[in-house]
């Protein structure tokens, strides 16, 4: 009988994690994209400028996160249909095309902040821009005409590990728990130049092409309806993940050049690398910084080119959809490598990386109004009866996507009528 039962445990174990294997991704994926290369920027200027002034709001920041990608599954396992797909059927197409023009700002800001990451690791270890543009944009070219869905998740999945590198070298600080809390709780509002970083910061957690590429993502796995359970746990434990990898490189940051230089303005990938890691020693320090916005660009260069083809498709009405071979969605597989053609192109040349990182921040927190007005309207109208946003609870999301949205805006405005 012991024999049995210690047989029977292995197979107990299986048959409890193997429906959760099998649905998790998307949101796991969307979630380390989000932690792209720009939001690792905009944590850092926020740790070097204000210390730990901003650490609160990465942590508000989670269930606000939660909330908006938990609507975008819920549309996705329900209708079946992209969110560009059901902004056309139900809005009209010029609605449609009002939103993917957000969605197009979003993700060129994106994918120029995200390869221009790559370029910066490269630079730390003497690599030319160029080089590591044409090194990747053509890897992943020939991964994404190539692979299927499945196999281009798994990928995603394994580099995005790289951002746990962050969370390393912010373990090396040995910050005390009580100055991070003591030090998170004083809030400088009348500060516009506070607030145009908390802006970047909003902007950085909640950008449209998440909404787009999460909503398409869940059915090109093949989920549905009674897979929503497992979905939004791996919405939830993404939403934690990547704000533990923001808040990560604030705190490394405001440890160092934030204690010993405060308000000093980082303008350099190699400046950040510095930054984060003396207490590692430059060649491990650099490693380390290396894999982790590796990981972090990567991911969101993925997700973000294939987001904008996908988007312009649902609108014009192509195949869009990885599961097409190219030959069957040619459009959707051309603008994905026309994009990155273009964006590797423009980041070849001399782009100063900081500033249009938190510059893009910003912008995403400007669009916040449209996107979540948007995603708020079709959970109200367009998901199926039991699963609609209703009651004390879509009153709930109402004001929790109006205060982001208009606080974003507003901290936006006033941060930039000073910059």
């Amino acid at each position: 009988m012991p024999e049995v039962c210690s047989r029977s445990l292995p197979s107990r174990w299986r048959a409890r994690v193997a429906p959760w294997l099998a649905v998790m991704g998307p949101g796991l994926v969307v979630m380390l994209a989000d932690t792209d290369a720009g939001s690792v920027i905009t944590a850092a200027q926020s740790g070097a400028q204000w210390g730990y002034k901003l650490l609160l709001l990465q942590a508000i920041l989670i269930p606000v996160l939660y909330i908006v990608q938990e609507l975008t599954v819920r549309l996705g396992l329900t209708t079946g249909q992209g969110h560009g797909d059901l902004i056309r059927d139900h809005f009209g197409r010029g609605w449609a095309w009002l939103s993917v023009g957000t969605l197009a700002l979003s993700c060129l800001g994106a994918l120029l902040t995200e390869l221009s990451g790559m370029a910066g690791v490269g630079l730390l270890f003497g690599v030319p821009r160029w080089i590591t543009m044409v090194i990747l944009v053509a890897g992943l070219i020939v991964m994404v005409w190539t692979a299927s869905y499945a196999s281009i998740e798994r990928v995603a999945l394994a580099i995005g590990a790289f951002e746990f590198a962050f969370l390393a070298v912010a373990l090396q600080t040995h910050q005390p728990l009580g100055t991070l809390i003591t030090q998170s709780l004083q809030i400088p509002f009348h500060d516009t130049n506070y607030l145009y970083l908390a802006a970047a910061n909003i902007g950085a957690v909640i950008m449209p092409w998440m909404v787009f590429y999460q909503q398409s993502a869940v059915i090109d796995k093949g989920l549905t309806a009674r897979h929503l359970r497992l979905a939004r746990m791996d919405t939830a434990l993404g939403a934690v993940i990547t704000q533990l990898v923001m808040a990560a490189v604030l705190v490394a940051t405001a440890a160092t050049i934030g204690r010993t230089n405060p308000h000093a303005p980082l303008d350099t990938v190699q400046q950040i690398a510095n930054a984060l890691t003396p207490s590692l020693g430059e060649d491990t320090g650099h490693i380390l910084f290396a894999l982790g916005m590796t990981g972090a660009s990567i991911v969101a260069t993925i997700v973000v080119s294939l987001t904008a083809a996908r988007g312009v498709g649902e609108v014009l009405g192509f195949k869009h959809s990885l599961e097409h071979h190219p030959r069957e969605a040619p459009w959707f597989y051309g603008i994905y490598t026309v994009l990155l053609i273009s964006g590797g192109a423009l980041v070849a040349s001399d782009v100063n990386l900081v500033d249009l990182g938190v510059a893009m921040e910003v912008m995403n927190a400007l669009l916040l109004p449209i996107v979540l007005g948007f995603l708020y309207m079709l959970a109200r109208r367009v998901l199926p009866e039991p699963y609609r946003l209703k009651g004390p609870y879509g009153t709930f999301v109402l004001i929790v996507i109006a205060i982001s949205a208009g606080f974003g805006v507003y901290a936006a405005l006033n941060g930039i009528a000073v910059a």
